[in-house]
């Protein structure tokens, strides 16, 4: 879908290359002729004048552009029908195999598509990579285009090599009214992604429309489509909508130090509100994951719970409502982690790249604490707490566990890959060898505590 952009910045270059008002006669470089030009400046009256002279009304530019294809993307209806009246080709292609009626179906107005189907568009014509017009329909969230084009036979049903079809195109873009159609007309609520190519921005494997809808934040669409069927706890895909919360809430923050910005989602259901009526739906608060595998520091999924992937972005608000909604803290991964210690850091990978300041990660702790949590657990590769800190470079958490009851005697040891806290400080540790000297001080002062 990303020749319309394209589409419309040649449109635009008409403007700098005006035609003679001879019928036929064209511009170099890019052949542009009167017919072209007047319907591009919607001018009905000379449109007709110039078919009564005789102007070819399948004239291309050198981008393959016709005036047919003008009058649909600017969507001027009645222009479109008198050149359809003239004879205009409706199967002609555009440069890489988009027909008229996916631009007809992306402007959403319903005459023209009529219009085109009427004169013989082909209603399940693909393009270059497998895109149709109802998936151009849904994707711009034309609901009544997505509805004609259904009744005059679009198949819901074509999928792409990522997995994408019309209804998960709607589901990823918020379009409720167009999902609540393609329901209609039978499309499996809970019909999964099977990507053929993996990598990159590829789709997981196993996405549902649910997963789809979730992180994008559209939570109201989400509960609608719980509603109609679709699974709460579905792990396809390797989460569950309650665990992928975590990254919708808080994303990575990579190279920005502001984090990426979350997904601006639709609806009038914010993220918490979600949280609770997903709950009420039959979401188990306490699902752990069924997949996953860690690599060098990094966390495991295997096993976490939602409060376990909450605690790891210190996402305060979110652990307190799922411990309200009956979350246990101290389920912990597969490798033993707990939320506490995922909290305080275990399995960041690289400082500063993760959701959490010093101060959230503070309160995230404090808050675990006063539930109860051990400040003195050790995870099956012989993490702790003040290992955590210590990767995630935070001198202050560290005081803060050592002044709430974290031993040294507990903490002060190797983890599995032979480092104590204060060596993980030092930077013998995965994914950064930079030593961080506030922290190194903090667990030296610890020491000697």
């Amino acid at each position: 879908m990303r020749a319309w952009p394209v589409l419309s910045l040649l449109l635009a270059i008409y403007i700098v290359y005006p035609v003679p008002g001879v019928a036929n006669a064209q511009s170099a470089p890019l052949g542009v002729t009167a017919l072209h030009q007047a319907v591009r400046d919607g001018d009905l009256s000379k449109v007709q004048e110039l078919i009564e002279a005789g102007a070819d009304v399948d004239a291309a530019t050198r981008y393959q552009i016709t005036p047919l294809s003008i009058a649909i993307t600017a969507n001027q209806p009645e222009i479109t029908q008198r050149l359809l009246q003239a004879g205009a080709d409706v199967k002609q292609r555009l440069p890489a195999e988009e027909t008229l009626l996916m631009l007809a179906a992306r402007v959403g107005n319903r005459a023209t598509v009529a219009a085109l189907l009427d004169h013989g568009a082909e209603v399940n014509a693909q393009q270059q990579a497998g895109q149709t017009a109802l998936m151009w329909a849904a994707a711009a969230g034309h609901a009544d285009v997505v509805e004609l084009l259904i009744e005059r036979g679009a198949d819901p049903d074509v999928t792409l090599e990522s997995g994408f079809t019309a209804f998960r195109f709607a589901a990823r873009e918020g379009h409720i009214d167009v999902v609540q159609r393609l329901l209609a007309a039978g499309v499996d609520v809970n019909g999964a992604m099977k990507p053929q190519k993996g990598g990159g921005r590829a789709p997981r494997n196993g996405m549902s429309a649910l997963m789809l809808a979730v992180e994008s934040a559209h939570f109201e669409l989400a509960l609608a489509l719980v509603d109609a069927g679709a699974d709460p706890n579905d792990q396809r895909s390797g989460y569950a909508p309650l665990h992928a919360l975590s990254w919708v809430r808080r994303p990575s923050r990579g190279d920005n130090p502001a984090g990426d910005p979350p997904p601006r989602g639709s609806g009038r259901v914010d993220s918490l509100e979600f949280v609770r009526q997903l709950v009420a739906r039959g979401a188990d608060v306490n699902l752990q994951l069924e997949r996953g595998r860690a690599g060098a520091a990094r966390l495991n999924p295997r096993g976490a719970t939602p409060l376990l992937l909450a605690a790891f972005t210190s996402d305060v608000p979110l652990m307190r409502l799922l411990v309200d909604l009956g979350a246990d803290h101290t389920i912990p991964n597969r490798d033993g982690c707990t939320p506490l210690l995922a909290a305080a850091g275990v399995g960041v990978f690289v400082a500063d790249e993760y959701p959490g300041t010093e101060d959230e990660v503070l309160v995230a702790v404090e808050q675990l604490h006063r539930w109860g949590a051990d400040l003195n657990a050790v995870d099956d590769n012989g993490e702790t707490a003040v290992h955590g800190a210590a990767y995630r470079s935070f001198p202050r958490v560290v005081d803060q566990l050592v002044e709430l009851g974290a031993e040294s005697k507990v903490w002060n040891r190797p983890n599995k890959r032979g480092a104590t806290p204060r060596d993980v400080a030092a930077g013998k540790r995965p994914g950064s060898f930079k030593p961080n000297l506030a922290t190194i001080e903090a667990i030296e002062r610890a020491l000697k505590q």
